[in-house]
C-alpha cells in the first residue's frame, strides 16, 4: 500500500532559491478533511488525481493517478472549490530531495520546504535555510491552506 512519510518546515532567507528552476503548480481539492482529502494538481502539461488518508501527522496513504490534462482543467474549474498556486523547486541536499513550495495570492509570501523519508525515524541533514518544524500543524497543509489561506490566519 503506498505511503507518503514527509516531514515539512518553514523556510528561512533565500539562498536556496538559486538552487533550482522552479515549476509551476496549479491545484484544487474536491475534499479536504483531516482524515482523506481528494486532490487535483496540473503542472508541466500533465495532470494527476490524488487521494491521501492519515495515518499520523508525519505518514499518510497516498494514491496518485495520471488523469488526461482536459479532465483536471474541467475538475479544476468546476468540481475543485478550494485552489491554490505555487512555485515547487526540486532541491537536493545529502541524497535526499527537498521540495520548496513558494505559494502565490493569498497564501504568499509563504514558503514551505518538505522532504520524503524512507520511514519516520530516518535522519537527515538540515541545510541552512531549514528555519521551524511544521509537520505537526496541519494548517500548513496544502489542503488546509486551500480552504484557509496563510493570509486570514
Amino acid at each position: 500500500m503506498p505511503i507518503e512519510i514527509e516531514r515539512r518546515f518553514l523556510v528561512n532567507g533565500n539562498k536556496w532559491r538559486v538552487l533550482a528552476k522552479p515549476q509551476t503548480l496549479r491545484q484544487g481539492y474536491m475534499k479536504v478533511d483531516k482524515e482523506c482529502s481528494i486532490r487535483v494538481r496540473i503542472t508541466d502539461g500533465e495532470a494527476w488525481l490524488t487521494i491521501k488518508g492519515f495515518i499520523t501527522d508525519v505518514s499518510r496513504h497516498e494514491f496518485e493517478y495520471p488523469i488526461p490534462l482536459l479532465h483536471a482543467e474541467t475538475m479544476l474549474a468546476e468540481m475543485c472549490p478550494f485552489k491554490l498556486e505555487k512555485h515547487r523547486y526540486h532541491i537536493e541536499h545529502c541524497g535526499f530531495i527537498y521540495d520548496v513550495d513558494e505559494y502565490f495570492g493569498n497564501n504568499a509570501p509563504l514558503v514551505v520546504a518538505e522532504i520524503e523519508l524512507p520511514n519516520e525515524n530516518t535522519l537527515f541533514a538540515k541545510p541552512e535555510w531549514l528555519g521551524e518544524e511544521i509537520t505537526h500543524d496541519g494548517r500548513f497543509s496544502n489542503a488546509y491552506l486551500s480552504k484557509h489561506p496563510y493570509a486570514q490566519w
